[in-house]
């Protein structure tokens, strides 16, 4: 039996992306981008804040960039009230503790997203740790984020499962080693097999699921 659950925050935990797309949109509509589910879907959902505004904003100083994204995060957060957990999120977490498994949080998100979410989900009780790309050097899709979490839980990769809802995210905990869920909120799940994933459920209730896990 897996000793850790690992989760992903952005479209894993919860649906956050009718929140986060347009407001990258309302960001960089004056910049002559139409930020179309298309366009968000292929260059922005599942990267990390200064990359996507390296790329998008290339005339902007470093700090002209950070300042922007942060108005951007800030809306963002004034809109977390809304959202609500992943259908079967609860139980499997629930399920998780009582198997006296690690229960964490792996994300791309700024730390003060991610705990706006997690307070707005009520779930700040039930994660022992929440891991951030920030501390880990890189975000994903590489797999220090991951490789972060494992040494601070004393794991080797085999003894985690993640949970990850974005091709980047897959990536990011296969090259760690450890066995990954898709999460299909914003892929096919086909797309979420094709990139490593070993099995992909559209969401923590689907009847696979729990076998998948808990054997």
């Amino acid at each position: 039996m897996y000793k850790a659950l690992l989760f992903d925050l952005d479209g894993t935990v919860s649906e956050t992306d009718s929140l986060h797309h347009p407001a990258w949109a309302e960001m960089l509509a004056p910049r002559g981008y139409d930020v179309d589910w298309s366009f968000y879907e292929k260059n922005i959902s599942g990267r990390l804040n200064p990359d996507i505004a390296a790329e998008f904003m290339p005339d902007l100083s470093e700090e002209e960039r950070r300042r922007v994204v942060e108005e951007k995060e800030v809306d963002f957060r004034s809109r977390v009230h809304t959202l609500e957990a992943t259908p079967g999120l609860h139980e499997i977490i629930a399920r998780g503790k009582a198997s006296d498994m690690s229960i964490a949080l792996v994300t791309n998100a700024p730390k003060p997203n991610a705990l706006a979410v997690m307070d707005a989900l009520g779930l700040e009780a039930d994660f022992d740790r929440i891991f951030l790309a920030e501390d880990a050097g890189a975000g994903k899709p590489d797999p220090a984020p991951y490789l972060m979490a494992l040494d601070i839980l004393g794991l080797p990769p085999t003894d985690a499962i993640a949970f990850e809802d974005s091709t980047s995210g897959i990536k990011s905990a296969t090259a760690a080693g450890i066995p990954t869920v898709g999460i299909a909120s914003t892929h096919a799940p086909e797309t979420l097999e094709k990139v490593g994933a070993f099995a992909a459920f559209r969401d923590f209730t689907d009847p696979g699921l729990t076998p998948a896990v808990f054997g």
